[in-house]
């Protein structure tokens, strides 16, 4: 068979002698072929073998004229490949010279096809029939061969279809033949979309579970601790992925093996060849979209919720929201996003980010929807932990994720992400400051029973210690975003950061407050057991926190603990030194002698003093041992010897026996003992001075 027959038109001379039933262009004659056109298309070589030119002197001529059978050459997709390779060029460049050419000119150009360009795309068909036909579709894409063959092939008919539409004398005289291999591009490259779509969806080896250091988990509450515990997930299963500490390794999300990328690749690249890229794009972003919300759902628990769920959830479910968020957040930056670009650059070469953008850009915008909803709701202190985790996280991770997109689409990024911060900065402030408020106008009446530690003590400065470990976030976002109006008051100290003036503040208000609340009490020295309680657990909390304590600092410490000292001399003074007065010596004797009535009656008021100093104090509370051991010590230091020097010289002088078991009551054992049940908060009514007596 001639691979490149000539024009028949050119050589009917030669073809004279063939059998009439071939029909053939030579037969035609110049204006036939300007006026009757329509039966150039019985020219058309598909189904008609009689088209190959052969010499009538030929023996197979002769053979076949006498009825004898010609050998059958078994033709196959693949030598056909070959002939249909050697054939293109020619028909190119029949088009190039043949592009100007016009019909005004006379000049025809027409150009027959071989035969075996029709069984050619007649044996692809049934290749492809034989793909449809049940037999498990990601097969063929595993074996190299196969995947090259069926490809090679594909690229064949988009370029013969490419040639033939672009060529003048084919797209008038082999219409039939266009309308043919039209037809088996469209069913190889719907074939294709189908398969890009399962190799796409079901090949993933994987789909990741990712390690994230979560530097906020240290420093959260036991509550808070336990919701964080989910953010970080160490892996021990070698397939799952981690986040690459550094931009040089390789990020192997989102889990493609090799090979699979590779295919992929090329069906990507013959579909776009084929003028079909636009579908196969689309098959790819439907299908990359799908699987990466269902990752982020399964390994993150991240769905997508709108701005309104966001501000009509309850805190409850709010709260159990934000780590998820802070999570996915991270992940998507540091390695879903990457993926998702490296994937999109690897399978369409030259995108340029458009894929990936259109893939990830919508979540991103989500995200920080999500971020700028949490900062609309209504406001309240125990949100403010949880405001600064989505401000840090925005602040730390979003860089990484900027560098991902085009310079176009980082501007409105950064807008987004610059007015969430805003929000979030100005919501934090505001919740901060509200626990001024909340300083300001508690104004409860009743004191706490026993002078124990106010929690309005233990509320502010647990807030305080929880507060000052988001210290650098705090001045952060105070510097940044602080918008109050505070002409009126105070300029901030020299030195001082707007978070430390504002911190300042609030412990003033609560001692302030502290100190008004202690006139509730009646009992002065209550009201120093009081004081003392809530200076020494506020002085213990700051030392207690690193952060906290850099904040106050050394000075005020010490200023601290010396209004604390001066608590303590009020209370022994109001308390003890009147017991004290007792012991002396004044109205005890006349005339060198001793007044024994003035003594017995000096030692029943003592005994009844103390003893209504026992049962008052045993129900007071001193809950910090150290304070309480200071307390029981001075008290003992006081007492003990002068009541024991007062015995020494006193005792003496009452009858043994009956008078003396009457008026000398206790031993000073027994007031040492005594002492040290002193601040229990025992509040049974049968909290007597009650001492075993010693001998």
């Amino acid at each position: 068979m001639e691979k490149n027959d000539k024009d028949p038109d050119h050589d009917d001379k030669s073809k004279g002698d063939e059998k009439g039933e071939v029909v053939s262009d030579a037969h035609l004659s110049d204006d036939a072929h300007q006026d009757g056109s329509n039966n150039k298309d019985n020219v058309d070589v598909v189904g008609n073998a009689e088209t190959d030119h052969q010499d009538p002197g030929d023996d197979n001529v002769d053979k076949v004229s006498q009825g004898e059978e010609a050998p059958e050459i078994r033709q196959t997709l693949e030598s056909l490949s070959e002939e249909l390779d050697q054939f293109l060029p020619t028909l190119s460049l029949h088009m190039e010279e043949h592009k100007d050419c016009t019909e005004e000119k006379g000049e025809d150009g027409y150009f027959q096809i071989p035969q075996f360009v029709g069984k050619f795309l007649d044996l692809f068909e049934e290749k492809l029939s034989k793909y449809d036909s049940g037999e498990p579709k990601t097969v063929w894409y595993q074996d190299p061969e196969e995947v090259s063959s069926l490809l090679e092939a594909v690229d064949r008919v988009s370029k013969l279809m490419g040639l033939l539409l672009n060529t003048k004398s084919c797209l008038d005289h082999h219409e039939s033949l266009i309308n043919h291999a039209g037809s088996i591009q469209q069913r190889a490259m719907a074939f294709l979309e189908d398969e890009f779509r399962i190799i796409l969806e079901e090949s993933v080896t994987k789909e990741s579970v990712v390690v994230t250091d979560d530097s906020n988990s240290q420093r959260r509450s036991t509550a808070d601790q336990q919701d964080h515990q989910n953010d970080a997930v160490v892996s021990q299963d070698q397939d799952q992925m981690l986040v690459p500490e550094c931009g040089d390794q390789e990020i192997e999300y989102p889990g493609y093996p090799e090979d699979v990328v590779v295919v992929l690749t090329k069906i990507a690249e013959k579909m776009k060849a084929g003028g079909y890229g636009w579908e196969c794009r689309e098959v790819y972003l439907v299908g990359r979209r799908n699987i990466l919300m269902r990752t982020l759902k399964q390994d993150c628990e991240f769905e997508k919720v709108s701005i309104d769920e966001v501000q009509k959830m309850s805190w409850d479910t709010l709260e159990r929201e934000i780590p998820i968020w802070n999570k996915t957040f991270k992940d998507c930056s540091s390695l879903f996003f990457p993926g998702e670009l490296k994937l999109a650059e690897r399978i369409f070469p030259g995108d340029e980010g458009s894929l990936f953008c259109i893939v990830t850009h919508g979540l991103a915008i989500q995200f920080l929807g999500f971020a700028e909803a949490v900062a609309m709701t209504r406001r309240s202190t125990e949100k403010l932990f949880k405001i600064l985790d989505i401000y840090e996280t925005l602040r730390d991770s979003f860089p990484a994720m900027e560098e991902l997109f085009p310079e176009e689409l980082r501007g409105e990024l950064r807008n987004e992400v610059t007015s969430a911060r805003s929000r979030l900065g100005e919501t934090a402030i505001h919740i901060f400051c509200d626990l001024e408020h909340s300083i300001k106008s508690d104004s409860s009446k009743t004191p706490v029973p026993g002078g124990a530690v106010h929690p309005l003590t233990r509320y502010t400065m647990n807030y305080l210690k929880y507060s000052c470990e988001y210290k650098d976030t705090l001045e952060q976002v105070f510097k940044s975003h602080s918008k109050m109006e505070r002409e009126e008051e105070e300029p901030v100290e020299s030195g001082n950061s707007a978070f430390a003036s504002q911190l300042m503040r609030i412990m003033e208000l609560l001692d302030g407050n502290l100190e008004t609340k202690s006139k509730q009490y009646k009992d002065i020295p209550l009201s120093c057991i009081f004081m003392m309680n809530n200076g020494r657990y506020i002085v213990q909390k700051i030392k207690g926190s690193a952060e906290i304590h850099e904040v106050m600092g050394d000075t005020w410490c010490r200023r601290r603990s010396s209004e604390l000292r001066n608590y303590h001399k009020n209370y022994q003074r109001e308390t003890w030194g009147k017991l004290l007065g007792f012991l002396g010596h004044e109205g005890l004797m006349h005339n060198g002698k001793i007044v024994k009535p003035n003594l017995k009656e000096r030692f029943k008021s003592f005994n009844a003093t103390f003893d209504e100093i026992h049962k008052t104090q045993t129900t007071w509370v001193v809950n910090d041992e150290q304070l309480q051991s200071e307390l029981r010590v001075s008290i003992t230091a006081v007492m003990i010897p002068a009541y024991r020097a007062f015995m020494a010289r006193f005792g003496q002088y009452l009858d043994p026996g009956r008078q003396t078991e009457k008026y000398v009551k206790y031993q000073p054992e027994d007031i040492e003992d005594l002492i040290d049940q002193l601040f229990e908060g025992n509040t049974s009514s049968s909290s007597t001075a009650t001492a075993r007596r010693r001998t």
